[in-house]
């Protein structure tokens, strides 16, 4: 019997695993942490604000969280209030790591403050938690009778899941001094128990035994486990069954479905009858893997019953006994290899994510952080994350299955204003699977575009006399940005024409970009105005640019031509020109001369003779204005000659003026008096229609002032009668001649007329005067009308005129 060793009582395993809560950094920015299983719920793990260098109060303005994977039960919390790791679930390690030396929890630890990744180790101390049992509740032995002692016997195995000193440390046998154990320990230190035989049995004098295996751990307090043992003594049976092999190993895929042979085991055993017939059972097997296989216990075939993981366990051991009817047996062991099949996609979990950067972040800036997951394992595990090249973005690997994606470039939301990224995981397992996720990331606008404008430079063309407030033209700019950064503001840079400001004469729609006349413009004073209009967008800072715009003013036809030789009269004469009478044909006696202010065909004159005293003795240059004699002077040619000079412009309408030009055919100024004062007066047809129509005047008028006297007169018998039948005299002395004045409405017609006609020809003058009276409405009883005066007629050689007077006439 193996000396039991001294069992450390559990308060000192506590201390010991609380003074192993030590913490080290290394080198690859790792923090470890031990804890025994089994704590409660919130129990402290470590400071780790203090082991991460950050202020327990500035937890949360750091933004540091735990990052969970899919489908992955989360142990541990931090304390924001005191900055602890603290556990968030009961931890038993058997469940979580099984029989493994080390078991160790892994986790990363994100500050979204830095986007710095911290990764956590917490390794798991065991504590005797599990007693040690046996997976019979009993056990039955045969043994032959002619066994000799010293014979060994297998008996059952306790199980126990915790490690260490934890786990089964001696076995104890009780009700049978014929029997004793003897332990051995096993490769892997674990211990097994054999039954000895001390004393020869005797079937005859007993037939069976009781015995109780206790199976004791060392931890603190000791626990143990028992299973009963029940020995029949059998007849003689010497031939034990013998496996064709000590070791069966079978690989396996993990998708092989149920019912499924693995294997096969076979022993062979010399003895006949019951002695020789051989049953299998499986011995030594885990309490899980129990129910995952079925050996059948005749033919020796191991079936599988449940589903094969190779991700929950890649191996599977135990032992399968033969023994034949006499009690003897023999032992083999069974090891299966799970291999890996590429049957799980890789996870894809987004621990930081933007939704939205300015379109001027640097290169380099994070865009996310990702972990990718894959439960296969080899190169069914090898896991590549990767995104579409055309894209201005890079994948890179941090640490462990980390990926950052960061901008490559530079972006321009103007060019591309959201972006859809795919990010894909692919393992490399065959066939390759693969997983996709979308990472939508939305540029946010920036100020760094200015408005455009649609021409490099603008010409617009506007009729002068324009009314007022009308539209000159329209400018349009355009700006790529966004809202604010796009709002558009159009105004003129202040400029001066002549002595004025530009404002004065022109005004911008600041929102369509209209530019409107506010004065009407004059060719003749501008003829174009060059000035710069500013665009202006609504970003911080703002940006602008500006544009050249000519505005040429268009003339139109509205100066007539203006004559500046001869110049006009200012005593209604004309001018005198001398033409000598051995005057040749094509002879220039004068030149008319006019110009027009306007411009263009509108300034375009053509000279026009529309009446001469002698038709074809003058001619005159359309053009040039020159006055010519057209042939030799006659005798009987008028020494005086009265030329009509029409000046007309090539303008829409056409606009003219007229000068009357007096050529005198003489050699010399005193030969002109002279022949001046011997020429006879010749009456001018237009002084005798002048004359026809002052007479029409005067006796319409006079028609008009009979008929008033002759109603007067008939009102006045009238009114004279009546008085005379009433009274039988009648006296006007005294009585206000307006008591009879609106009887019947005569007094409507009691009015004044002066007129005033005068007709002028030439030279020659003819005038009509009707003297102003003093104007009335009232007749006085001393008043009488007076009978109009003779017409007078005053007349020379020159001017011939006529006047009529005609008295006041009042009623």
């Amino acid at each position: 019997m193996e000396e039991k060793q001294r069992p450390w009582s559990y308060k000192e395993i506590i201390i010991q695993c609380l003074v192993m809560v030590n913490i080290w950094k290394a080198v690859s920015g790792q923090i470890h942490y031990s804890i025994p299983e089994e704590m409660q719920k919130s129990s402290f793990v470590g400071n780790i604000a203090k082991d991460l260098g950050i202020d327990r109060k500035q937890l949360l303005d750091h933004g540091l969280r735990i990052v969970t994977s899919t489908g992955m039960i989360q142990y541990f919390e931090l304390n924001f209030n005191t900055g602890h790791l603290q556990t968030s679930e009961r931890i038993d390690r058997e469940k979580i790591c099984g029989r493994a030396e080390m078991c160790i929890l892994k986790f990363q630890v994100i500050a979204e403050s830095n986007l710095k990744l911290y990764v956590i180790e917490v390794e798991i101390m065991d504590i005797n938690d599990n007693a040690p049992f046996f997976l019979l509740k009993g056990w039955e032995l045969k043994i032959s009778e002619l066994s000799t002692p010293g014979s060994h016997f297998p008996l059952p195995e306790a199980q126990d899941p915790d490690l260490g000193i934890n786990s089964i440390q001696s076995y104890q046998l009780t009700g049978s001094s014929h029997f004793s154990l003897d332990v051995q320990m096993g490769e892997n230190g674990a211990r097994h128990a054999e039954l000895v035989l001390e004393k020869p049995l005797d079937r005859e004098e007993q037939s069976d035994y009781d015995l109780l295996l206790t199976a004791t751990d060392g931890g603190d307090p000791i626990r143990s486990g028992t299973v009963q043992i029940h020995i029949i003594v059998l007849d003689a049976n010497d031939n034990a069954p013998v496996f064709s092999q000590p070791l069966y190993e079978v690989s396996v895929s993990e998708n092989i479905p149920k019912g499924s042979t693995l294997s096969t085991v076979q022993a062979t055993d010399m003895d006949e009858g019951i002695h020789g017939d051989i049953k299998y059972s499986i011995q030594k097997i885990m309490q899980r893997d129990s129910q995952m296989f079925l050996l059948n216990s005749t033919t020796g075939e191991i079936i599988l019953t449940g589903n094969l993981d190779f991700e929950e366990s890649s191996l599977y051991e135990f032992e399968v006994q033969a023994m034949d009817g006499g009690g003897l047996s023999d032992r083999s062991k069974v090891v299966i290899f799970v291999t890996d099949l590429n049957d799980n996609a890789p996870e894809i979990t987004i621990t930081f994510e933007l939704n939205s950067v300015r379109e001027n972040s640097r290169t380099g800036t994070v865009i996310a952080i990702l972990n990718v997951q894959d439960r296969d394992s080899g190169v069914n595990g090898e896991v590549m994350c990767s995104i579409p090249n055309s894209l201005p973005f890079q994948l890179k690997k941090t640490m462990d299955n980390f990926y950052t994606l960061v901008t490559d470039r530079a972006l321009d939301r103007e060019q591309v204003a959201t972006y859809d990224i795919p990010v894909t995981a692919a393992d490399n397992g065959t066939p390759t699977l693969s997983t996709s996720a979308i990472i939508s990331l939305q540029l946010l606008d920036t100020n760094d575009n200015p408005p455009l404008f649609l021409q490099s430079a603008y010409t617009s063309y506007l009729l002068e006399n324009n009314p007022r407030g009308a539209s000159v033209f329209s400018l349009k700019a355009s700006d790529p940005d966004w809202e604010e950064n796009s709002r558009i503001v159009y105004s003129i840079t202040e400029s001066q024409i002549s002595t004025s400001p530009l404002s004065s004469y022109l005004s911008i729609n600041s929102e369509t970009g209209v530019v409107y006349a506010l004065t009407s413009f004059d060719y003749e004073e501008f003829q174009e105005i060059k000035f710069l209009v500013k665009a202006q967008d609504g970003g911080s800072p703002p940006l602008s640019s500006n544009i050249s715009v000519t505005l040429f003013i268009l003339d139109q036809n509205d100066n007539a031509p203006q004559i500046l030789f001869p110049s006009p009269p200012t005593d209604d004469s004309t001018g005198i020109e001398l033409a000598p009478r051995s005057s040749e044909p094509g002879y220039l006696v004068t030149k008319v001369v006019a110009v027009d202010a306007d411009s263009g065909q509108n300034a375009w004159l053509s000279y026009q003779l529309i009446k001469a005293t002698e038709p074809g003795l003058f001619t005159l240059g359309l053009h040039t204005g020159e006055i010519r004699t057209a042939r030799f002077f006659l005798e009987k040619d008028a020494l005086k000659q009265s030329l009509v000079v029409l000046v007309k412009d090539n303008g829409q309408p056409p606009m003219s003026a007229s000068v009357t030009v007096t050529v005198v055919l003489a050699d010399s100024i005193p030969d002109m008096l002279t022949d001046l004062s011997s020429v006879p007066v010749s009456e001018d047809p237009q002084s005798d229609l002048t004359f026809y129509l002052v007479t029409a005047v005067a006796f319409v008028s006079c028609l008009f002032l009979a008929f008033l006297l002759v109603l007067l007169a008939l009102k006045l018998r009238r009114w004279k009668n009546s008085q005379l039948c009433d009274n039988g005299s009648v006296h006007f002395d005294g009585a206000p001649i307006s008591q009879f004045v609106g009887i019947d409405g005569v007094r409507a017609f009691l009015q004044s007329y002066c007129h005033e006609v005068s007709l002028t020809s030439g030279s020659r003058k003819s005038q009509i005067l009707f003297p102003i009276g003093s104007c009335t409405n009232t007749l006085t009883p001393q008043q009488a009308p007076d009978k109009p005066g003779p017409l007078l007629v005053i007349g020379d050689s020159n001017t011939v005129t006529e006047e009529a007077a005609i008295h006041q006439v009042s009623t």
